[in-house]
């Protein structure tokens, strides 16, 4: 297994982390631990004890959960997150338990800095909260604008809107102009992610690629025409 500095450029290309205060950022890589994952086995599931803040440095972590009555349950995914994304950080914030399970999406590698010795350090630190709370305030944002999303916009505005966005990895590189071409995302988990039927994504995805927006393969999304994309996004 590599070291935690390997993976330096990886987190470096994420704008919350490049923006970090220097000695913020040392602390973190010194007392960073490494993790990783299986495809589909746990990180942590809602209701355990925080753990901690993670960075994703390879592969992907779904978060999702389970609401209803048991014999009507029903599945939702919030999100995948892929590298360099930063996750964990409201159980540091609150002390309170995970609100929802994290997963590997795929084979998963993983920074893990530990509640404990984090808190500690930002107890000697207190102005390193401030850039904790920006990568709070970032989610939040994300967040509600996905709510606004589901309730205003159509279901073939929100399916572009989406894998636009994720193409462009939700805006958090430090390139603006970066993009990856294969979304690793199936039908299946797209219609989990927003709340649509598989049948209606799947119609939806013909549409798309009938128009030369994107080609759908088996597990994957293939985006050719980012910007035609983004455009039938609204």
């Amino acid at each position: 297994m590599t070291s935690p500095a390997d993976h330096l450029p990886t987190l470096r290309s994420g704008r919350w982390f490049a923006a970090l205060p220097a000695d913020l950022a040392q602390a973190l890589m010194a007392r960073a631990e490494l993790r990783s994952l299986a495809p589909a086995q746990a990180l942590f599931l809602r209701g355990d004890a925080p753990c901690g803040l993670y960075a994703v440095v390879r592969g992907a972590i779904d978060i999702s959960g389970v609401g209803g009555q048991s014999d009507k349950a029903r599945a939702s995914l919030l999100t995948r997150l892929e590298a360099p994304a930063w996750f964990g950080e409201i159980a540091l914030f609150d002390g309170s338990v995970r609100t929802h399970d994290a997963h590997a999406a795929t084979q998963a590698t993983l920074l893990h800095v530990p509640q404990e010795p984090l808190l500690a350090h930002l107890a000697r630190h207190p102005q390193h909260w401030h850039a904790l709370a920006l990568l709070l305030t970032d989610k939040l944002r994300t967040a509600l604008v996905a709510m606004e999303e589901m309730a205003l916009l159509p279901a073939p505005q929100r399916v572009a809107r989406r894998l636009a966005l994720m193409a462009e990895g939700y805006g958090q590189w430090t390139d603006a102009g970066r993009s990856r071409r294969v979304i690793a995302l199936s039908q299946e988990e797209l219609s989990l992610m927003l709340a649509l039927s598989r049948q209606t994504i799947n119609q939806i995805l013909k549409d798309l690629q009938a128009r030369g927006l994107l080609q759908v393969h088996r597990g994957e999304i293939e985006v050719c025409d980012l910007l035609a994309l983004r455009a039938a996004g609204g």
